[in-house]
């Protein structure tokens, strides 16, 4: 099965994805911000260049497949860590991935209050203010578009879990009670 974890940046996505891994054995995390960083790489300099990587038909396309891929080959729960506002570049990327193994789409909310908290608090980059600042600067610029897109889509075509009270391992417990109804196989054994 293919999760994937989407919400707003800042809201703990990476912090869940970890918890899944630990917790599903034979799961793996395929991050499709690689894709990103590749095609921003190869098209630097190119006068078709774009600011989001997401823009690129090739990133949805090739994350598609990457992800596909990678489950095919495992066979275990494949954990995707990324933020997808726009509805029809996730409604593109998801379709493929929706057929076998299967897609779940999880959304991670948090209240505005308590996003604007942890970016504040948040340090990417451990001795390095500038790096960290500057991914802080992001995450505030793009609150706004994730507010959009859960009112208008995300939270409609997703499995929510409010995360604006919970601590890491309570979202890990309830993302685990979510996917319980898919009899996953976890550390402890199979959940039921």
């Amino acid at each position: 099965m293919i999760i994937w974890i989407n919400g707003a940046f800042g809201s703990g996505k990476s912090t869940l994805a970890a918890g899944l891994l630990r917790a599903l054995p034979g799961s793996v995390v395929a991050d499709p911000e690689e894709i990103g960083d590749l095609l921003r790489r190869t098209l630097n300099g190119h006068p078709d260049k774009l600011r989001d990587y997401q823009d690129y038909p090739a990133w949805r396309r090739l994350t598609a497949a990457y992800i596909g891929e990678i489950a095919e080959y495992t066979g275990g729960h494949v954990i995707v860590p990324m933020t997808v506002l726009n509805p029809a570049y996730a409604a593109e990327t998801f379709a493929p991935l929706r057929l076998s193994p299967g897609l779940v789409h999880l959304a991670l909310h948090v209240d505005p209050d308590e996003l604007s908290a942890r970016i504040d608090a948040s340090e990417e980059y451990p001795g390095d203010e500038s790096r960290s600042e500057a991914v802080r600067a992001y995450r505030r610029r793009r609150a706004a578009d994730y507010a959009a897109a859960a009112t208008a889509w995300m939270h409609a075509d997703a499995h929510l879990i409010d995360t604006s009270a919970l601590t890491p391992e309570a979202v890990l417990d309830a993302a685990l009670t979510r996917l319980l109804p898919i009899h996953l196989a976890t550390a402890d054994g199979v959940r039921t």
